[in-house]
C-alpha cells in the first residue's frame, strides 16, 4: 500500500496529539472510543496523514481534558494548511461521490443499515446518529449510483437478534429495489486478491478514493495502483456473484430464516 508523505504542518499537529494522548495515558483505541471514530482515524491524525477539521481538534481537547491546547495548535499549524491530494477521510469522499462501489465481507454496508442494526454494532448513540446521517445521500434529489456486493455470510450472521436481522433483511430488499442501487450476493468462496471489505468512491471529476478495512480500523488511498487493484477485484466479485434477481430471492429466504 503506497503512503502519502505528510506535510510538516500535519506532522506537527499529529505529534502534539500523540504527545498529549500519551501524557493522559490512554491508547489510540480508548481515545477513538471517546470520540466515536475508528482507531485508524486517530492513527491517521497522529501520523499526519489526514487534515482534521477544527471542530475535531476541539473534541480532542474535550476528550483529553487539555483545555484549548490542540485547538490552538490546530489554528497555528492547520488553518492555512492544504488538504492532502484527495480526501483522507472516506466519509467526505462518500458524501460528494456520484458513484459508490463496495464489497462487504462481514456486515451490512453502513449506508444500508437500519437503526437497530447499527445500534447493535456501534459504541454510542452519537455514532449511530452519524451513521444514519450518512444515509441521507440516498434520499437527496440526485443520489449517487451504488453498486454493492455483499458476502452471503452477512445475512446469516446474527447481529442484534432475530428481530433486528429480520428488519434489516426487509430493509435490504426494499433498498435494493431503488433504481440507483445494484445489490448482489457473493457466494462464500475464495476470491483472489481480496482479504476484506473495501469501498470505492468516484467523484464527478472522476477522481477516486478507496477505503480498505483492516483489523485496527481502515486505510484510505488515492494511489493509482491501489485503485486499479481494488477495481479489478471488484469486477471479479461482480462476475462471480448472484444476479440481481437471485440476490432478491436470497434476501427473501433470509427473511424467512430470521422469522422462524
Amino acid at each position: 500500500m503506497a503512503k502519502r508523505k505528510p506535510s510538516p504542518a500535519l506532522r506537527a499537529f499529529g505529534a502534539e496529539v500523540r504527545r498529549l494522548r500519551e501524557d493522559v495515558g490512554i491508547t489510540r483505541t480508548e481515545l477513538a472510543n471517546r470520540l466515536s471514530v475508528t482507531p485508524s482515524y486517530v492513527s491517521q491524525v497522529e501520523s499526519g496523514n489526514t487534515r482534521c477539521r477544527k471542530d475535531f481538534a476541539q473534541r480532542l481537547d474535550q476528550a483529553l481534558g487539555t483545555g484549548e491546547q490542540l485547538t490552538t495548535v490546530w489554528t497555528k499549524h492547520l488553518r492555512a494548511a492544504a488538504y492532502p491530494k484527495f480526501f483522507a477521510n472516506y466519509s467526505e469522499a462518500e458524501a460528494t461521490a456520484d458513484l459508490l462501489r463496495a464489497y462487504e465481507a462481514t456486515f451490512v454496508p453502513g449506508l444500508f443499515q437500519t437503526k437497530e442494526y447499527a445500534q447493535a454494532l456501534l459504541p454510542s448513540e452519537a455514532a449511530v446518529e452519524r451513521r444514519l446521517l450518512r444515509q441521507q445521500i440516498l434520499s437527496r434529489e440526485t443520489p449517487p449510483r451504488l453498486i454493492v456486493v455483499m458476502d452471503e455470510s452477512v445475512l446469516v450472521r446474527d447481529v442484534g437478534g432475530p428481530e433486528v436481522m429480520r428488519g434489516q433483511c426487509e430493509h435490504l430488499l426494499k433498498v435494493s429495489q431503488q433504481k440507483n442501487v445494484t445489490l448482489q450476493i457473493a457466494p462464500i468462496a475464495y476470491y483472489r486478491g481480496i482479504s476484506g471489505s473495501f469501498n470505492i468512491a468516484t467523484q464527478p471529476t472522476r477522481e477516486e478514493l478507496v477505503y480498505l478495512e483492516t483489523s485496527p480500523g481502515g486505510i484510505t488511498s488515492d494511489e493509482p495502483q491501489d485503485i486499479l487493484h481494488v477495481i479489478g477485484a471488484f469486477a471479479e466479485l461482480q462476475a462471480r456473484s448472484m444476479s440481481v434477481g437471485d440476490t432478491s430471492e436470497f434476501i427473501r429466504k433470509a427473511i424467512d430464516r430470521w422469522t422462524m
